[in-house]
């Protein structure tokens, strides 16, 4: 019985909060296919490698982005999505708390931070890719606590607001934002202030952090209105 040829290739969307935006990680390409252009990192997956290995190798050989959340997104493969031949990608995406100076790797000309809301044209399907990404980021944070990996391990409720907008797009309620969210029992009160961030009133402003094993049973837009 013959078997048909394919090729598997892992690529990372890599977000992370920068200068009151949401910023995805992208190379230039130095060769072909798609020379010149801008894609998201990633790259073959060896025989002898799993496709989480290939995933963290890729993301250090092309970006030196080292330990990050990381998780599997969704596999993509349109017979035509690469004009190499049939490759399928498995893609994933990483959350980094700080916009790290990225490097260039191999295959790629440059590499650069970009707003997810001013994005050059992109290689390959990298632009679908990065659309499911974005609404899965989304989503997530709708009912998990996946945003904290973009926040520092200590945050004000005011920082912490601002990623939530950021990432959703929109405007949340202060008053109940603040409310429903201590309710939630996610957050740990440190004893330490942000001096004169309260604001801009002047006053420090309580530091917390994430209860690391906690969970919220209710989705944040409920949580969050």
């Amino acid at each position: 019985m013959e078997f048909a040829k394919y090729s598997v290739t892992v690529d990372i969307v890599i977000f992370s909060l920068h200068q009151t935006a949401l910023n995805v990680l992208l190379i230039r390409r130095a060769a072909a296919p798609h020379k010149g252009k801008w894609a998201i990192p990633g790259g073959f997956v060896n025989s002898n490698e799993s496709l989480a290995t290939a995933a963290r190798r890729e993301l250090k050989e092309e970006t030196d982005v080292g330990e990050v959340y990381l998780e599997q997104l969704y596999t993509f493969g349109e017979p035509k999505r690469d004009p190499r031949g049939r490759v399928i990608t498995v893609a994933y995406f990483a959350l980094v708390t700080r916009a790290l100076a990225p490097r260039a790797g191999t295959d790629a000309a440059e590499a650069a931070w970009y707003s997810v809301n001013a994005l050059p044209e992109l290689a390959f399907d990298h632009a679908e890719i990065l659309k499911y990404a974005l609404q899965r980021l989304r989503y997530k944070l709708e009912y998990t606590a996946v945003g904290f990996e973009l926040l520092p391990n200590e945050f004000t409720l005011t920082e912490l607001q601002t990623a939530y907008e950021i990432v959703l797009g929109e405007t949340l309620d202060k008053r109940n934002f603040r409310r429903r969210l201590l309710e939630a029992g996610i957050l740990v009160e440190t004893s330490k202030f942000r001096p004169g961030s309260d604001e801009g009133r002047g006053r420090p402003a309580q530091l917390y952090r994430y209860k690391k094993n906690a969970v919220t049973e209710v989705k944040a837009r409920r949580l969050f209105p």
